[in-house]
């Protein structure tokens, strides 16, 4: 058998390819970021094209560095920023317009709408979510409406979408010769158009947005034995590999870090930070504010689901600091500037720049800088910046612990961010318990490697990837009850002053 895997990393600010060795080791990599087009204020989108080019560009660096060739690995794997949406002719290959990104917020007036038409209920029961600007079906309406000739595509069964998984998909295996058009059910699980308990595309769902069956690919285990297709010898691998692993992002981060038992949760810190607890076979229904999601289905096994709480800036938030800013020159600094100072002097900073996601839901949030004084300076901005990113995770873990009954011994934690010592020790310090980070940081290529070589028999089982897991570094608690409880309550009264800013219809 081949000695390596390969995995697709699909994010929001750029695209990395991974190789993975049996033991979980990387074992080479190559990232490049893409452009974020920003056309006005709450619009993201990406171009598709650049997307599909930066990651033949990070294969072929990534094996040409290491001097492999395709028959070198047992599988590939992917994993993307779930959400995004993409509309193209299966024709053609090209898309009928940017790709939107979970972030854009265009679509606040079909969420509102969707509620006020009392459709919000039924889209919470059946898809698991509440109406709102971050999921796909809302994205893929948009474009139906407003690009000219895209619901006449639709109709006859040239427009196709996918979430960036199913773009890629399709590339890799032919584009417009032969492509295969499929996505795995933790990406179907973010459209609001998917039953959770078919684990099909729902009739009555896609009837409040207008989309037609024929646009959507077919949904398929994140683990798939009977491989989705293989590479083409014309493309990126220069020869065939089985794809036979799929996964939204953070859902491969849960696999990355082997949360295969009920309870077991994981944050990952990248744009924006995502909790996620799974709750094995069972469906739990959130009564806090987060997302019921599937979290992954290897082969024929019943589905495994978790409950999710997800926020739009964490990351991203040091990134504005850096490029809107200027007050650092990289995301490193935001730690040493952070460092200057023992504590933010007062100030809060709530970064809703795209509305409140879990546990508030809120689109007519956005970001807001309280409890400033002349005393302040850029150095308690850049701790502020940190501690926001802790207290969302906290909102999300108190949410979680009320829906579920589970309270948090350790929080796994990977993602970018978590390079940031001193905000894993704010994170420890705001929770109130340990925080654990893994040797590999990168678990969501590895969540994706995973699926992947589980597929192909490259790893026998989940608890042959359990030994593969090893902690790098844990942060332990050092604030007292009183200092957590009035630190959390000053946050909650920032979190009020960023509502009811944008009127939404």
């Amino acid at each position: 058998m081949a000695d390596f895997v390969g995995a697709v990393d699909q994010g929001t600010t750029s695209t990395r390819f991974m190789i993975f060795d049996h033991g979980g080791n990387e074992v080479g990599r190559h990232q490049l970021e893409h452009e974020q087009i920003l056309p006005r204020a709450g619009w993201v989108e990406h171009n598709p094209v650049e997307i599909w080019e930066r990651t033949s560009a990070v294969i072929q660096t990534a094996m040409n560095a290491q001097g492999l060739l395709a028959s070198d690995l047992a599988a590939l794997g992917i994993t993307n920023q779930r959400e995004t949406t993409v509309v193209w002719d299966r024709r053609t290959g090209r898309p009928y317009y940017n790709a939107i990104v979970w972030q854009d917020t265009r679509t606040d007036r079909i969420a509102s709408k969707l509620e006020r038409e009392g459709h919000g209920e039924v889209i919470r029961r059946k898809a698991g979510l509440p109406p709102a600007t971050y999921f796909s079906g809302g994205k893929i309406q948009w474009i139906l409406e407003n690009v000219d000739g895209v619901r006449a595509a639709a109709e006859r069964g040239d427009a196709i979408f996918g979430t960036t998984d199913t773009w890629l998909l399709w590339n890799l295996t032919g584009g417009t010769d032969g492509g295969v058009h499929v996505t795995d059910v933790t990406n179907a699980s973010r459209t609001m158009l998917m039953d959770l308990e078919t684990l099909d595309w729902d009739d009555e769902l896609l009837s409040f947005f207008d989309i037609p069956r024929q646009m959507l690919p077919e949904i398929r285990p994140s683990s798939d034995p009977d491989r989705y297709g293989t590479t083409r010898p014309s493309g990126p691998f220069a020869g065939e590999v089985a794809l036979t692993g799929d996964l939204g992002d953070q859902q491969a981060a849960t696999v990355g870090q082997v949360c295969f038992a009920p309870g077991e949760a994981k944050n990952t810190y990248g744009t924006g930070n995502f909790m996620l607890l799974n709750t094995g076979t069972e469906l739990v229904r959130s009564e806090a504010g987060l997302l019921t999601t599937v979290c992954y289905r290897f082969g024929e096994q019943a589905p495994v689901y978790a409950l999710e709480g997800s926020i739009a800036v964490t990351g991203s938030a040091v990134q504005w600091l850096r490029d809107q800013l200027g007050i650092i020159s990289g995301a490193a600094e935001s730690e040493s500037l952070a460092r200057q100072v023992p504590d933010s002097g007062g100030v809060y900073f709530v970064p809703a720049f795209s509305g409140l996601f879990a546990p508030y839901w809120r689109s007519d949030a956005r970001g807001a800088i309280v409890g400033l004084s002349r005393f302040n300076t850029n150095a308690h901005l850049a701790r502020a910046t940190l501690e926001a990113i802790c207290y969302q995770s906290k909102d999300v873990a108190d949410a979680m612990e009320q829906d579920s009954g589970v309270h948090l011994e350790v929080l796994k934690v990977d993602g970018g961010v978590t390079a940031n010592d001193l905000c894993m020790q704010i994170q420890a310090d705001v929770l109130g318990v340990p925080v654990s980070r893994p040797v590999v940081a990168e678990t969501t290529a590895l969540g994706a490697a995973y699926a992947a070589g589980l597929a192909v028999g490259f790893w026998k089982d989940t608890d042959e990837l359990r030994t593969n897991w090893q902690e790098s570094q844990r942060w332990t608690p050092e604030w007292d009850d009183e200092q957590r409880r009035a630190g959390h309550a000053r946050w909650k009264k920032a979190v009020e002053r960023t509502l009811d800013w944008v009127d939404v219809d």
